[in-house]
């Protein structure tokens, strides 16, 4: 095994995106000579460097799995003063970075190998020798990741290199709807037959075979040729980044909540319950997909009715890949980040009604949801006021009575819902919303 290319590509986090992502996109173009990653966990460090920096990647398609072996890369730790200072040459010398942490609060920190830092050193050495420009994907599930980013490099930059810096670098949100995992149970690994990152390890990385990744435009004096080409640039990448956030999130959300209430255990179940994926392809064209059009109507051809309708079936296809087995557990995981005022489900209601749309089953979803917050409450006893206000700090109190009233309408449908056995849920919210 054996890279033939001529680029440097620098990596943080290596997690299932960086990996799957990412090492193994830049891997498969052959564009590139040295794949660089900087990771703190140390056992996972030494199980890739005992491994001659090879590690596996699981790739769930529609027929079954595929097991590719990416590397060799060069793994660093940055806690480590020896590691920080390789890190740092690498990417004065990369022209492709992506970062691939947990969140954007992990960008910034006090260690001395705090990713901003890293970076600000790094950009610093690669301006001063003259270095290739390079790119900066920002992977974090945020609309405004880059320039959060790019904010914390450049305060630790000396402001007379401010220009210098920029000239050869630029930071670029993504939006990243590929669905992607860990599996750390041995008996699901040997059930799913799946390939562990390295033979030391004990974790495998579990990801889909979608690559169609959409980044910002890089905006050079310039041209500036990218060695992970698969990449989609798009002049404004708001419109989908919204419609991920509250197309793709709010609906895997709403079959994650659907399926805790049905006691289900992948999202897998869930797509396949006739009932409840027509519920859920309502969802998609009456709510969300009425009000992205009504928002972005025709701007590229995914805000048309033919072109959303595409998106929709394409992913509600992907999302029942029985290959994948994605926990509803995982989906549904952090109900108080999804029920805030501008996430998944809430924003997606909010959405809905500034275009006239009655939210109804992105409603009975959050009402999902709150049985998630509070497992141990029954769902008919919760006061939604004092559950839900105090996860709400914008939006005026019209609004939020809105929102509240739809829920309660929500949780009235989803209770009888239950109560009669589950019949197909599409069916009953038309009949049983108030």
């Amino acid at each position: 095994m054996a890279l033939t290319g001529t680029r440097t590509y620098v990596g943080f986090g290596f997690g299932a995106i960086q990996s799957g992502l990412f090492l193994l996109e830049a891997f498969r173009s052959r564009a590139f000579r040295r794949l660089v990653v900087a990771e703190v966990m140390p056992e996972v460090v030494e199980a890739v460097r005992d491994a001659g920096g090879a590690f596996s990647i699981n790739v769930a398609h529609a027929d079954g799995i595929e097991r590719v072996q990416v590397g060799p890369v060069e793994i660093e730790n940055p806690t480590q003063d020896a590691d920080r200072a390789r890190i740092i040459d690498a990417i004065a010398e990369a022209q492709e970075i992506g970062t691939g942490v947990p969140s954007v609060g992990f960008y910034a920190s006090d260690s001395p190998g705090s990713l901003h830092r890293l970076l600000a050193a790094g950009l610093r050495q690669k301006a001063a020798a003259g270095g290739p420009r390079a790119v900066v994907y920002t992977a974090e599930n945020n609309n405004y990741a880059a320039e959060l980013l790019e904010a914390h490099v450049l305060r630790e930059i000396p402001e007379a290199e401010h220009t210098a810096v920029h000239s050869v670098v630029r930071f670029l949100n993504t939006v990243i709807g590929k669905m992607s995992g860990v599996v750390t149970d041995p008996g699901e690994v040997a059930l799913q037959q799946i390939a562990l990152l390295t033979s030391q390890a004990q974790r495998a990385f579990l990801v889909e075979s979608f690559n169609r990744i959409l980044i910002s435009p890089i905006r050079f004096d310039a041209p500036f040729e990218r060695g992970i080409a698969v990449f989609d640039e798009k002049p404004d990448l708001m419109p989908f980044e919204e419609a991920k956030l509250f197309g793709h999130n709010a609906v895997h959300a709403l079959a994650a909540y659907l399926g805790m209430m049905r006691g289900q255990e992948f999202i897998a179940e869930v797509m396949a319950d006739p009932g409840i994926l027509a519920f859920l392809r309502g969802a998609w064209a009456e709510e969300i997909g009425a009000a992205l059009l009504r928002k972005y109507g025709r701007i590229d051809p995914l805000f048309t009715p033919e072109g959303f309708s595409a998106y929709s079936e394409d992913l509600l296809k992907r999302m029942g890949n029985p290959y994948l087995r994605d926990t509803v557990e995982r989906i549904g995981r952090d109900p108080v980040r999804k029920l805030s005022w501008g996430d998944r489900l809430i924003g997606t209601m909010r959405l809905a009604l500034r275009y006239g749309i009655e939210p109804k089953r992105c409603a009975l979803g959050a009402a999902a949801a709150l049985q998630a917050l509070q497992p141990d409450t029954p769902l008919e006893s919760l006061p939604l006021g004092e559950t839900l206000l105090p996860l709400w700090q914008e939006g005026s109190a019209f609004e939020q009575a809105q929102i509240l009233a739809l829920i309660e309408g929500g949780r009235a449908a989803l209770l009888g819902w239950i109560a009669a056995g589950s019949p197909p849920l599409e069916e009953w919210t038309a009949g049983h919303f108030r």
